[in-house]
């Protein structure tokens, strides 16, 4: 997702999420730019930052991935490479709801573009991932129930955090799902909302005005609403 504020010109950060189907885990970082270098660092940073085997990805179809460098990172760590169809968000579900609840509840609208919001941002991320990973439940839809007025309705799953539905999986070791149980139980919750918070006011305090002007810029560029004809300009004195 774009960092980019009401305009899509110039440099501005952009944000890499990757989250589980099975699990909901999810992994949230920002980069400079989409540049595959970036991508691919982003990509590695996640790697080893996931606690469990990451066999599969699936992307959706911007450049940014798929290019021969990313398809050549997942050859060589044997990730299996796919991705959604063009022109079909709904293959991206899972990852389109993430941009709401996750990237703007937390990371807001402003346009971050200088190295003091980047550094901001990848200090966010993590306690919003371990809010997320470790300390929020979530239902998942298991099928479909008929109401008694004869309505389709979906039925959802006992909620559960990623955390406790990764151990359910099974697929982890006994001394890693002690580690992660571990640091779970190290966690403070009201620790977590007030580094958050703050974080949250320095990015708001950078780029507030920023966004600010550029949005009054690029509404000023718009054409006059009354008569759908962009005013002209006054000739040079």
């Amino acid at each position: 997702m774009a960092h980019c504020g009401p305009a899509l010109k110039g440099e501005f950060a952009r944000m890499l999420n990757l989250t589980d189907m099975i699990t909901s885990w999810v992994h949230t970082r920002s980069m400079r730019n989409n540049a595959h270098v970036h991508i691919r660092a982003a990509l590695d940073h996640a790697i080893k930052a996931i606690p469990f085997a990451v066999t599969g990805m699936d992307f959706d179809n911007g450049s940014e991935f798929i290019n021969h460098d990313v398809i050549a990172w997942a050859k060589n760590l044997d990730i299996y490479f796919t991705r959604s169809r063009p022109y079909k968000k709904n293959d991206q579900a899972t990852i389109e709801s993430k941009n709401n609840h996750l990237v703007r509840r937390y990371g807001y609208y402003w346009r971050y573009d200088t190295k003091e919001t980047l550094a901001l941002l990848n200090e966010l991320w993590p306690l919003v991932n371990d809010r997320l990973n470790y300390l929020t439940p979530t239902k998942k839809p298991i099928g479909w129930a008929t109401t008694s007025v004869g309505r389709r309705s979906r039925v959802y799953d006992t909620p559960r955090t990623p955390l406790d539905r990764l151990i359910a999986s099974g697929i982890l070791t006994s001394e890693k799902e002690a580690e992660l149980i571990a640091y779970r139980d190290c966690l403070n919750p009201a620790a977590i909302a007030r580094e958050i918070d703050r974080i949250q006011q320095q990015l708001t305090l950078h780029a507030a005005q920023i966004t600010r002007t550029l949005e009054a810029a690029e509404l000023a560029k718009q054409p006059n609403s009354n008569t759908g004809i962009r005013p002209a300009k006054r000739p040079a004195s």
